[in-house]
């Protein structure tokens, strides 16, 4: 009987053994062996920061599709890599970027690191994957010079806050559908390739080492911002051709020449030019958005300080040339608190007509050719000292 029921019991046995090899099979088989294989690589050269658990489920005995950030095509390919936890303030990954792994995934049309220390360089292997459409690696160590070559298909890419250094290859800016390009917080120098002919709504390349000229920009921009670069000469033409801009960065570069009118009636909520060395009289051509911001701080603009301006939400003109009386319209937006910031100090200013603020609002006019109120001037630098007066002699002997 014993003999028996043990001969019963192994076809049974053999059968949930059977069955567990194939499961186990059809698991790894949801997976093309080449992708498989470059997960592998991928897990081994990357790690979690202190306090990340972001492979804690890339587990190789269980369906990789089913892992944090990979997600699979119904042939088993990978299409999307998303690595490392992407909520706010999590840790990221550190370690070697997986190039060589990561240009075997042919199917991957999103590829995103979040920001840690990963280090190394990007290749065209990646890059150009005929495939990617997303390409997010902020926030690391990447180093060296931009590839050669990008996927006709990319609509998104973002390289920032990283160590790339070298020319912004002219192929990137060709890309007939790429959106959005961000490659602000680097070290790329040399000039804007001359030709952009990629139709993009989004274009930040602040805080590089950037020079020359402005090249033209396709009149698809809503968002640009160069600020923080070496870039010179006079951008109205530029300008001009842009009249979807919502948001104008051109701040801490050496622009001249005179601010295009057309800029102040475009629907800008953010219009930044300071410390460059633009110059002239301001001509706008229509009044501001409600509550914008405009910054034309530090530059060597001069004339009379346009009424336009009264609808916006902050202005900032110190440093500059005005002269003249600041306009009834800006006094009173100031003083009923429509206008939060209104910063006019270090100026040629005769008449500033700005009473009692409420204390919502910021207003400073020190350094004119007329003493500020006392109303506006607690709310000046303190290193730009307060209550002063420009000398008459600097004022052509006028006493205000």
């Amino acid at each position: 009987m014993a003999v028996a029921a043990r001969a019963m019991r192994r076809p049974r046995l053999l059968l949930v053994l059977a069955v567990f090899v194939l499961a186990a099979t059809a698991a790894e088989a949801t997976l093309h062996p080449v992708d498989y294989l470059a997960l592998q690589v991928v897990r081994r050269a990357l790690s979690d920061l202190p306090g990340s658990r972001f492979f804690a489920s890339w587990d190789f005995t269980a369906d990789p599709c089913a892992f944090a950030g990979v997600s699979c095509s119904g042939d088993g390919r990978v299409v999307t890599l998303a690595l490392g936890d992407p909520r706010a303030g999590a840790p990221g990954l550190a370690g070697a970027f997986p190039t060589a792994a990561l240009a075997k995934l042919s199917a991957l049309s999103s590829l995103s690191l979040v920001p840690g220390r990963v280090t190394g360089g990007l290749s065209s292997a990646v890059t150009a994957l005929p495939s990617l459409r997303f390409l997010a690696l902020s926030g690391n160590l990447l180093s060296g010079d931009l590839p050669a070559a990008f996927s006709p298909a990319l609509r998104t890419v973002d390289l920032s806050k990283n160590a790339f250094s070298g020319r912004i290859p002219p192929s990137l800016l060709q890309l007939r559908g790429l959106r959005t390009l961000v490659l602000s917080h680097n070290s790329l120098s040399s000039e804007i390739p001359r030709s952009v002919s990629s139709p993009l709504v989004h274009l930040d390349l602040r805080s590089n080492r950037l020079s020359g000229g402005v090249p033209p920009l396709p009149g698809t921009l809503v968002h640009l911002s160069l600020a923080g670069n070496r870039l010179s000469g006079r951008v109205g033409a530029v300008l001009r051709r842009l009249p979807r801009l919502s948001f104008l960065d051109l701040g801490r570069n050496w622009f001249s020449g005179e601010v295009p009118g057309e800029v102040f009636s475009f629907r800008i909520g953010y219009l930044q030019l300071r410390k460059n060395a633009f110059s002239g009289e301001l001509r706008p051509a229509g009044r501001v958005p409600p509550g914008s911001t405009v910054d034309l701080s530090h530059n060597a603009l001069s004339g009379r300080v346009p009424p336009e301006l009264a609808p916006a939400g902050a202005v900032y003109l110190n440093g500059n040339k005005f002269a003249g009386e600041v306009p009834r319209e800006i006094a009173a937006a100031a003083e009923g608190g429509r206008m939060r910031v209104l910063f006019l100090q270090d100026n040629f200013l005769t008449g500033i007509g700005v009473g009692g603020v409420p204390t919502s609002a910021a207003v400073c006019a020190h350094w004119n050719c007329v003493a500020p109120p006392a109303a506006v001037v607690a709310a000046c630098p303190a290193k730009g000292g307060r209550g002063r007066r420009r000398p008459p002699a600097q004022c052509g002997g006028r006493n205000g």
